[in-house]
């Protein structure tokens, strides 16, 4: 008899966990806040399980309130009977809805037994979309960027809710920061776009965040000497060519081709699966 919240992961249905398929599919009722949650929750489980929560688009903290507390009192008798889930886009306890639920349920219901399910938050997975890597040793902030914010002092900040992306944008380059934009990454609702334009993302949406990098930080890691070796190996090698040596075999002796012996080379990752 659980309380499950589950995160959904950014949107897209078959990102969603192992675990969280699971818990949906084994749970009774599955509540949703809103319609994105909703359309990723029902590429898992029939339309008959979902249970959907009505929470009005204010900043009026009373009806909020009076919202959650509402949205408790359905829940909590379901969740003493069985198992049911709270979904959330992203992950559970990562700038999500489910964190007004679980204190507003411990507040009025503390019988009710509650555990996470934790999703690819959309920290991740911008990163991933965006291609930056946030290495071993790193630096890097979350802030929020609502309504033209913005955020600075880290070397390195991912911002979500950038709904005035213009605004934003003139705020971070001020303070001598290189800026991109993703919005919709990994969702199957909306379109995707990835752009260093604030005006080609001037709409707001809720769904659009910022990767901005200090435009003066240079870090470089420790493999980065793998890449200068390889470069020098192959200047070297160019130079060689140029002199009539050879790299890789034995000159024929009347001044024909020489022989390449084919090398299978292993995969620069370490492991070739997806290679």
């Amino acid at each position: 008899m659980t309380l499950y919240g589950v995160g959904l992961g950014p949107g897209e249905a078959d990102l969603v966990t192992v675990r969280g398929k699971e818990a949906l599919e084994d749970c009774d009722v599955v509540y949703s806040p809103g319609r994105l949650s909703r359309s990723v929750a029902l590429e898992h489980v029939d339309e008959s399980k979902i249970g959907d929560l009505d929470f009005p688009m204010t900043r009026d903290e009373e009806k909020l309130r009076a919202a959650w507390k509402d949205a408790a009192a359905e829940i909590a008798p379901n969740a003493l009977e069985g198992d049911v889930a709270f979904v959330t886009l992203g992950d559970p306890n990562v700038y999500s809805t489910f964190g007004h639920l679980r204190r507003t349920i411990d507040a009025f219901h503390s019988d009710v037994e509650l555990e996470i399910v934790p999703g690819v938050s959309a920290v991740t997975a911008f990163a991933t979309a965006m291609g930056v890597e946030i290495e071993a040793g790193a630096g890097l902030s979350l802030r929020e960027a609502a309504n033209g914010h913005s955020p600075t002092g880290p070397d390195r900040m991912i911002l979500f809710k950038v709904t005035d992306a213009p605004a934003t944008h003139e705020g971070l380059v001020e303070a001598g920061y290189d800026v991109t934009y993703g919005r919709r990454l990994f969702m199957e609702q909306g379109e995707t776009l990835v752009t260093d334009d604030p005006e080609e993302i001037e709409e707001r949406d809720y769904y659009t965040l910022a990767y901005a990098e200090k435009a003066d930080l240079e870090v470089e890691q420790a493999t980065a000497a793998f890449e200068r070796e390889a470069d020098a190996d192959a200047s070297s090698d160019d130079d060689a060519s140029e002199d009539g040596s050879s790299t890789g075999g034995e000159p024929v002796a009347d001044g024909g081709e020489f022989g390449i012996e084919e090398i299978a080379e292993g995969c620069a990752h370490g492991d070739c699966g997806g290679h």
